[in-house]
């Protein structure tokens, strides 16, 4: 993965905004919603939305810089020489195989311990061993809506093997799954470990997230504002027909109920939040002009009022 700055665009000694900025502008330009019919988006915004996630988060930005993880995020674990003890069915001890690349490793270190190796593999001064598999962690990168509605994806080790991961309705950016079992094997017939793996939902080009609440912007025609009238407006659960009310000023919300994102703790949907903004015709309208020209607006109707002038 290419470097995250060479990516945006930016300076390493670019600014939050800066990084935001560039964000924002290549989003809309390479995100495959805005641009339909164009081929070999879709991996370019994933590019874009990668790169977007280790710079706007400082404490990642640092451990990037300090060459701490790489440019998608991932770092090499550093090896650790401990044991962790329990009891074994057998009654013999248990082992962790935490900080080991491989069962071999692992066998010489004890080897170490217990002054040389017993009668056969897997044991130690006689006596039998087991170790668990060391854990795993990984990051895996979801869209905004699979992370919303579900979905299914596969997760490529750095072996070339996949793991499939099912991606839980209304899951939360940062949160992390469990795979039991799906770790580094065991040694001497110890289990093997866990695979951890921690979410990064990519941002959308629409949508945004508030605890479970969803927000949006959607913009409206002059006429829509003065006289009011009905609109479709997109949502996760697909489109959803809304009444404008008349005279509707640009930044008034409205809320569409239990449109938003699941709360899998309770069951309920949260909502879906659209602020209004209202835009003139892209083009100059001649009718327009001339209505405008000849309209006195009431002198008491300022508006900038509220901003003192």
């Amino acid at each position: 993965m290419r470097d995250p700055y060479e990516v945006l665009g930016v300076a390493k000694t670019a600014s939050e905004a800066e990084i935001k900025s560039s964000y924002r502008k290549l989003a809309k330009q390479f995100h495959p919603d805005l641009n339909p019919g164009k081929a070999g988006l879709e991996e370019k915004f994933k590019e874009i939305s990668a790169a977007y996630d280790i710079l706007s988060d400082a404490e990642k930005r640092r451990r990037f810089d300090a060459g701490e993880i790489d440019a998608s995020g991932m770092e090499t674990p550093q090896r650790q020489y401990y044991r962790n003890h329990a009891d074994s069915g057998e009654g013999a001890k248990y082992y962790s195989q935490e900080g080991f690349a491989n069962p071999e490793d692992l066998e010489d270190f004890l080897s170490g311990i217990f002054g040389g190796r017993g009668p056969g593999r897997g044991q130690a001064g006689g006596r039998e061993f087991k170790a668990r598999g060391s854990d795993a962690a990984y990051t895996l990168r979801v869209g905004f809506m699979e992370a919303a509605k579900g979905a299914t994806k596969k997760l490529t080790l750095p072996d070339g093997k996949t793991l499939e991961v099912k991606i839980p309705e209304g899951l939360a950016d940062r949160q992390t799954l469990k795979l039991a079992g799906q770790g580094s094997p065991g040694f001497g017939g110890g289990p093997r470990g866990d695979a951890y793996i921690e979410v990064h939902v990519e941002p959308h080009a629409h949508f945004t997230r508030k605890d479970n609440d969803v927000h949006s912007t959607v913009p409206i025609g002059l006429k829509e504002a003065v006289m009011g009238g009905r609109i479709e407006v997109p949502t996760i659960h697909g489109p959803v027909t809304m009444t404008i009310p008349k005279n509707t000023n640009t930044g008034t919300t409205l809320r569409l109920k239990e449109k938003g994102i699941l709360d899998r703790k309770s069951g309920k949907y949260g909502h879906h939040y659209v602020t209004l903004q209202v835009v003139l015709p892209s083009k100059p309208d001649k009718a327009l002009e001339e209505f405008a020209a000849k309209w006195e607006p009431d002198p008491a109707d300022n508006p900038r009022a509220k901003i003192g002038v």
